[in-house]
C-alpha cells in the first residue's frame, strides 16, 4: 500500500510517497502536488502487481551514461541537430551520467539546470538564455522518454516533474537593408566558402539552422524549385520554395562524391560547423544582438513586408498554427490595408 507524507521546507510544500507491497522493494518519489503524488502511487502499485515496474531492476542496473550512449548510436544519426544535441547530452553525461536511472530524479535534474543557468557559457561568456536552457532540458527529456516508452527501463520519466524554463515573449529581430548588405558582404569574404550559401538559404527559405545543415542533395528539386524536408521539428514533411538567389548558390556549389549532404564537414557524414565563421562575419559587419535563428525571423519579416499573409508565412515556416507568426502581423498592416482598399473599390465604388 502507499503512504503519502506532507513535508514543509524553504522551497515550499512537497509530498513524499512510499509504495510498499509484500515481496517487492519499497518505491519512493517526491512531488510538488498532492494529485501527482496520488496518481504516481496508484500507477506504481498497479505496475508492480502486473509485473511492469522496473525501478527495482533495470533502472538500478543501467546508468544514464549507458542510455545516452545508446541514444547516440541508435537515434542521433537520423537527426538534423546532431551537433547541438551532442553538446547538450555531453553536459548531462558530465553532470548525471554516473547515476543509475532510478537515481536520476526530478530534483537532481532541476539542480543541474539551475547550475547551468547560473554559469556563463564557455563559448560566449554570457549566461544562457531560457530558450537555450530549454534545449538542454529537451535533449535529456528525449532520452528519458525513450527509456520509458520504447526501451522500458523506467515507468515514468522524471522530466515530467521538471519545470520548463520560462521563456520571454517572442522577439522579432530582423536585418535592416543596410545590415543585410553588410552581413552578406562579410559572408562572401569569409574564410569559409560555405557561410554565404548557407546564409542565403536561411534568408530566402526561413528554414531552421538544423534543417539547412542537415539538408541533402536528394532533397533538392531544381525543376520544381523546392527543397523537400522529410523530417521537421513538428514531425511533418515540408517543401521549402527556392527563390532565385537560393537556386544560384546551389547551382554554384561543387557536390562531393563521398556524401549527399549539401554542407558536409571534414567528416562526410556530419554537417559543417559554421559557428566561428558566423560570429566573425557578424563582428566584421558591425552587427550586434543577432543570432543565426534571427535569419529565420528576417525571412518571415521580409515576407510580411512583401505582402504575404500570416497563413502563407506559417506555411513556409512550417508552423501548425498562426499563433507563432502573429508577431509579424504589425509588419503587414500596410498590406492588409491595401487588401481592404481593393475590396472597397470593387464593391463600393459607386
Amino acid at each position: 500500500m502507499a503512504n503519502i507524507e506532507k513535508r514543509e521546507n524553504e522551497q515550499g510544500t512537497t509530498y513524499r510517497v512510499k509504495v510498499r507491497l509484500k515481496g517487492h522493494p519499497a518505491q519512493t518519489a517526491t512531488f510538488e502536488r498532492l494529485t501527482d503524488a496520488r496518481r504516481w502511487a496508484q500507477q506504481t502499485e498497479a505496475a508492480i502487481r502486473e509485473g511492469r515496474h522496473f525501478a527495482g531492476s533495470e533502472a538500478k542496473r543501467t546508468t544514464l551514461d549507458e542510455v545516452i550512449d545508446r541514444f547516440t548510436r541508435e537515434k542521433l544519426p537520423a537527426m538534423n541537430d546532431q551537433q547541438d544535441r551532442r553538446r547538450y547530452l555531453a553536459f548531462w553525461s558530465q553532470e548525471l551520467g554516473a547515476y543509475a536511472l532510478a537515481d536520476v530524479t526530478a530534483a537532481r535534474i532541476s539542480a543541474a539546470l539551475h547550475k547551468l543557468a547560473t554559469q556563463p557559457s564557455e563559448r560566449t561568456g554570457r549566461l544562457r538564455a531560457p530558450a537555450t536552457l530549454g534545449q538542454y532540458r529537451q535533449a535529456l527529456s528525449g532520452v528519458l522518454a525513450l527509456c520509458e516508452t520504447e526501451w522500458e527501463l523506467i515507468d515514468h520519466s522524471p522530466m515530467k516533474r521538471v519545470k520548463k524554463p520560462k521563456l520571454p515573449s517572442g522577439r522579432v529581430r530582423y536585418l535592416s537593408d543596410d545590415e543585410r548588405e553588410r552581413l552578406l558582404a562579410t559572408c562572401k569574404l569569409s574564410d569559409s566558402p560555405d557561410l554565404y550559401p548557407a546564409v542565403i538559404l536561411a534568408l530566402t527559405t526561413g528554414a531552421r539552422q538544423a534543417e539547412i545543415m542537415g539538408a541533402t542533395w536528394s532533397q533538392v528539386d531544381l525543376q520544381r524549385r523546392v527543397l523537400i524536408l522529410e523530417t521537421t521539428k513538428n514531425g511533418e514533411r515540408r517543401a521549402l520554395p527556392l527563390a532565385a538567389p537560393a537556386i544560384a548558390v546551389l547551382q554554384a556549389r561543387v557536390r562531393r562524391i563521398d556524401t549527399d549532404l549539401i554542407f558536409p564537414g571534414r567528416n562526410p557524414h556530419q554537417a559543417i560547423d559554421l559557428r566561428k565563421p558566423w560570429e566573425t562575419a557578424l563582428q566584421r559587419a558591425g552587427i550586434t544582438d543577432f543570432r543565426w535563428h534571427d535569419l529565420r525571423h528576417t525571412a518571415a519579416s521580409y515576407l510580411a513586408m512583401s505582402g504575404a499573409s500570416l497563413a502563407e508565412i506559417a506555411e513556409i515556416l512550417g508552423h501548425k498554427t498562426l499563433a507563432m507568426v502573429k508577431r509579424y502581423s504589425h509588419l503587414s498592416h500596410d498590406h492588409v490595408a491595401s487588401v481592404a482598399d481593393r475590396m472597397a473599390a470593387k464593391y463600393f465604388s459607386a
